[in-house]
């Protein structure tokens, strides 16, 4: 499903302003956005697919990629495809605009982390999401992890406003691809 989203837009960069907040902000849309994060219960999977549909409402002509999409054989989590599903986290990775990690949690979860410093590594702007007002070092995570990102964004999780968060999430991804695309 994935696959089919980011075929639909493809990569022709062309410039798509968000017209709720941001007006007639110069700003270019993103094209592909690697949606990082907890994919293992069905509380996490939906969340997901909810805030993926929410943040590609908020920035009209992006695809939001999700890797809990990916399947070997029809399946999911098949052992023999462990090595795909790597291989083709990574090239999603590396077709992305940015990443949005969701870092949630006592500490982030270990795939999360993976991609936040592969994309960092990579130069691809990351997104760090935060809704769990538990502290821990820095926005709420660990400092190697707030300092891999471009941008946070934090909104505790008391109001349960999705719409909201993706919001404030579009914003953040237009601000890191604007400052990216004009260069240090």
């Amino acid at each position: 499903m994935a696959e089919q989203r980011a075929q639909k837009t493809g990569k022709s960069g062309d410039t798509i302003p968000n017209s709720r907040e941001l007006g007639s902000c110069p700003l270019i849309s993103p094209r592909r956005i690697y949606l990082a994060g907890p994919l293992f219960t069905i509380h996490e999977r939906r969340l997901n697919r909810e805030l993926a549909r929410a943040l590609e409402r908020e920035l009209p002509g992006a695809a939001v990629l999700l890797p809990q999409d990916f399947k070997h054989d029809g399946r999911y989590n098949s052992p023999q495809a462990f090595g795909l599903i790597f291989k083709g986290c990574l090239e999603l990775l590396d077709s992305s605009d940015c990443v949005v990690a969701s870092l949630d949690g006592p500490d982030g979860e270990s795939g999360t982390c993976f991609e936040v410093g592969y994309a960092y590594a990579k130069g691809i702007p990351v997104v760090g999401v935060r809704t769990d007002f538990r502290l821990n070092q820095e926005r709420g995570v660990n400092v190697m992890l707030s300092r891999g990102c471009s941008a946070f964004v934090y909104r505790p999780s008391f109001d349960e406003d999705v719409a909201g968060l993706a919001h404030g999430i579009a914003r953040a991804v237009l601000k890191v691809l604007s400052a990216k695309r004009k260069g240090p």
